[in-house]
């Protein structure tokens, strides 16, 4: 509608029965939209909570198992790799049950196995070290 006055405005949007809204106060003139401002807040509660779920979602997660073969150790580096690609962070965990927890070399060996044939696939830092866990070892990393 180009450039009026507060006043001019206003007027305008009282006759078309909308308020007057504020839209950025940061260039000079300011920038205002005519329309409702019921709608306007809920326009940006629903941008905010879309961004809201994106953050929510930052660390995928993959799970090893004791006994897992190379190739499925290949197919979960692939999968890290996806992951890593849209951004997220990944936990990577080795799944230890029953006998498996006394053979905790072994596992290491499993979890710097994995981490080998993924930097061979893409680059990654650690973000936090392989840490023992109940369950057993995880390791979080980052593009």
């Amino acid at each position: 509608m180009g450039i009026l006055t507060l006043q001019d405005a206003l007027l305008l949007a009282r006759e078309r029965g909308f308020d007057l809204i504020q839209v950025t106060e940061k260039v000079s003139p300011p920038v205002c939209k005519i329309m409702d401002y019921g709608k306007y807040i809920y326009s940006l509660e629903k941008k905010e909570k879309a961004n809201r779920v994106k953050t929510a979602g930052e660390i995928k997660g993959i799970r090893l198992r004791f006994n897992i073969s190379p190739n499925d150790l290949e197919t979960k580096a692939k999968q890290t790799e996806k992951f890593f690609k849209k951004g997220f962070k990944v936990k990577v965990e080795l799944i230890l049950r029953g006998r498996e927890k006394a053979l905790q070399n072994f596992a290491r060996q499993k979890m710097n196995q994995f981490l080998e044939i993924l930097e061979k696939q893409t680059p990654f830092k650690i973000e936090r070290e392989l840490k023992k866990e109940f369950r057993g070892f995880t390791i979080i990393l980052a593009k």
